[in-house]
């Protein structure tokens, strides 16, 4: 189920703001924590919503876009998956870094709305699917971004095994994350290291630590 409207939702909701750590881009994010988690779960819990992971830059996407944003070589004329995009963040870096097309995939409806909005604040354009691409074979794209995807042991593990399968295929996986518990760095090439500002709601810290890794 949906709600009417979640592209209004969200900007009654959330500010247009600049990320911390990757000020060239702006997305629609919400000042605090507890008002919107508390909105959702109350207003919106019966229809069945996940929370809204889409309303934060995480630290492990925000250190991912910005390493995207400091390396275009890597992106530019690529086609890029911004695998689990929450707002679309990593997705509108790799766009700004020059790449010629970024799917953006969630399996939360609610982040089409949001991704939508924020690509339209940034200037890009990116496409959107709330399919669970761990149900079929990597697609064909040539690079794969994956921000802070390793915060639930049975999730983990069925993710990195997909984007090793990925990187069987010859695409490229860039992984950012603030070494969550069960982040495992085997196989993984340490690219660079970030001091993320966020808040003490989202991860107890006023600062992260926030890595980017490329799988081997």
């Amino acid at each position: 189920m949906s709600i009417a409207d979640p592209r209004a939702f969200i900007l009654e909701n959330t500010r247009l703001q600049a990320v911390p750590h990757a000020p060239e881009i702006s997305l629609w994010l919400a000042d605090e924590i507890t008002p919107i988690w508390k909105l959702t779960e109350e207003e919106l819990g019966e229809l069945g919503l996940p929370p809204p992971f889409w309303a934060f830059a995480w630290s492990g996407g925000q250190g991912l876009a910005r390493w995207v944003l400091d390396h275009p070589e890597v992106f530019a004329g690529r086609t890029v998956l911004d695998f689990a995009t929450g707002s679309g963040l990593v997705g509108i870096a790799a766009m700004k870094a020059g790449a010629t097309r970024v799917l953006a995939a969630d399996i939360d409806p609610f982040c089409d709305a949001a991704v939508a909005l924020n690509a339209e604040a940034n200037g890009v354009a990116l496409s959107f699917t709330d399919r669970n691409l761990l149900d079929a074979p990597p697609p064909e794209v040539d690079v794969i971004c994956a921000g802070d995807v390793c915060y639930e042991k049975p999730m983990t593990e069925r993710v990195m095994a997909w984007l090793r399968a990925a990187r069987a295929q010859g695409i490229r996986v860039f992984i950012g994350d603030p070494h969550r518990t069960y982040f495992n760095a085997d196989g993984l090439s340490h690219l660079a290291e970030y001091q993320v500002p966020t808040t003490r709601e989202l991860e107890d810290f006023a600062v992260k630590r926030s890595s980017v890794f490329e799988l081997d």
